[in-house]
């Protein structure tokens, strides 16, 4: 995968990948120290942002995980997690000071001297769209930036989404919005780059001609599209296309158009947004019916049961 062709998807992609920051703490630790991190909501992301020293990074039911300067981690599904000392076995855990400038929270150690530092936060998706990209990430992603150029990069802009949502000024939520949907562009990038994925939504993104389909599709999921018409957006033959959808992904190109349908109308259900036939329609449906029997056919349940489900 070539940098032009992370560049041609992620291009078209960034308008969909709306999120809303939420930074919660600055962290200075020393000794023993750990920070538990309780399962988020559906539709928010955890990242941490190592600027000084190393930790450990522990999740449930898997193996810990080294991080170290320059590391950032997210998180894409919010999971639990406990960050913790490296080589804390035996090490006091010293009380920490919290401190509060507006918005922002500064965590220190007290009576040691801090050898670790980290910026942690939160991402909160804000549109439908961008959940399937979300869906198709990894659990965890780390993009071990190293080189001081890139750490700067990163740290300077979580500073200034800091600086816009601690300063509390006129515009400081759409700034920061469009600072936070830059840095997540940025993550999603890099993570293309150093790990290409073996199939899927995010491997459809990393060719050019799957992505423009692909982002075809996003934009507009209820048009009435066809193969002909995809095949011109993404400069190819009916066939090539096919081929490369199958390749990556598994499935010809509308079939994969039915997935997004009907990944979109069941977060819609089970977000409680709308009546069944008006999701039928704003995915792409000609009735409450046909959206009924191909959610049948995917799910094994009903819309209306869907919906029952869904958590309160």
């Amino acid at each position: 995968m070539s940098a032009s062709d992370i560049a041609d998807a992620l291009s078209g992609l960034a308008p969909l990948l709306r999120v809303r920051p939420e930074l919660q703490d600055v962290c200075r630790f020393g000794g023993g120290w750990s920070s538990a991190h309780e399962a988020e909501r559906r539709g928010w992301a955890y990242f941490h942002i190592v600027t000084k020293g190393r930790c450990v990074l522990e999740r449930p039911g898997v193996g810990p995980m080294i991080l170290e300067t320059g590391d950032v981690m997210l998180l894409p599904h919010g999971d639990a997690h406990i960050l913790k000392a490296n080589e804390g076995i035996g090490r006091v855990a010293p009380p920490v000071t919290v401190d509060y400038s507006n918005a922002i929270r500064t965590r220190t150690s007290v009576g040691v001297e801090p050898d670790t530092e980290l910026i942690c936060g939160r991402l909160h998706f804000e549109s439908v769209p961008e959940n399937l990209v979300i869906a198709a990430l990894p659990e965890v992603i780390v993009l071990p930036l190293g080189g001081r150029d890139q750490l700067d990069r990163f740290a300077l802009l979580m500073l200034a989404i800091r600086d816009e949502l601690d300063g509390n000024r006129a515009g400081a939520a759409a700034i920061a919005a469009d600072l936070a949907s830059a840095l997540f562009v940025m993550m999603l990038r890099d993570h293309l780059d150093t790990s290409p994925p073996p199939n899927g939504l995010l491997a459809l993104l990393a060719q050019r001609m799957t992505a423009l389909a692909v982002l075809a599709m996003l934009r507009d999921p209820a048009r009435d599209w066809s193969l002909d018409e995809l095949a011109s957006l993404a400069a190819a033959s009916r066939a090539t296309l096919v081929r490369a959808f199958n390749k990556a992904a598994g499935v010809a190109p509308l079939a994969f158009l039915t997935e997004i349908r009907l990944g979109l109308a069941r977060r819609k259900l089970m977000a409680g947004e709308g009546s069944i036939g008006e999701i039928a329609d704003e995915v792409g449906y000609q009735s409450e019916a046909a959206l009924s029997r191909a959610f049948l056919r995917r799910y094994g349940i009903r819309p209306g049961s869907a919906r029952a489900s869904a958590p309160a």
